[in-house]
């Protein structure tokens, strides 16, 4: 799980956030931007960044009710091994995915993911899993996300390819798992879909 100072100034910039999205008074609205304030710094200090690499992750504040954003992740697995694409932005490895975008459901967001890191036209069989991440063992993360993952079945005919978002796109067997992007995937999730792929009746995970 994320340190609990973590979730202390994630909580206060989300509080903020929506704070001056609904605020009309004056000094309500300086108010949460001094919470707005002090929640970043503590993000900065934790993350040994500088503030304004916080202000720009937050795309979105203070535009709406702040939420949690969703991070979609497909799963391929084949036999002994599944599929991991490798990041060009860390030079690690991961479960294709990455945020999910308006306008698409959960599986359309999938099936344009898998296209784009990994070539591959996939239909998606079932969701196996929600998490918060910030109870998992991803790297610490100022923003707060949801991470659905979902099993795949590549279309007939096709070959893994890399893309312009990938380096490589490899089967790897379980037991020889690549250095991974732990900001995106950690062994469990991997895990987590070889023992769904191999029982159909297993429910699917949440926390």
């Amino acid at each position: 799980m994320e340190p609990q100072w973590l979730t202390y100034g994630k909580r206060l910039q989300a509080i903020a956030s929506s704070g001056l999205h609904f605020a009309r008074d004056q000094f309500d609205r300086e108010r949460y931007e001094e919470i707005a304030l002090i929640a970043n710094e503590m993000l900065a200090k934790l993350g040994n960044v500088p503030i304004e690499r916080i202000d720009g992750l937050i795309s979105d504040f203070a535009r709406g009710y702040a939420t949690p954003k969703v991070d979609v992740r497909g799963a391929i697995v084949e036999g002994n091994k599944v599929l991991l694409v490798r990041e060009k932005s860390d030079g690690l490895w991961a479960l294709p995915g990455g945020f999910a975008e308006v306008g698409l459901s959960a599986a359309r967001n999938i099936e344009k993911e898998l296209y784009e890191e990994a070539g591959l036209k996939v239909s998606v069989s079932r969701l196996y899993g929600v998490r918060h991440k910030a109870n998992a063992s991803y790297s610490p993360d100022a923003r707060e996300f949801y991470k659905m993952f979902f099993l795949c079945d590549p279309l007939p005919g096709q070959k893994v390819q890399p893309t312009s978002e990938t380096s490589e796109a490899v089967f790897f067997p379980r037991d020889q798992l690549p250095p991974l992007s732990r900001g995106r995937t950690i062994e469990s999730d991997v895990e987590a879909a070889f023992a769904f792929a191999t029982d159909v009746n297993r429910p699917a995970f949440f926390d």
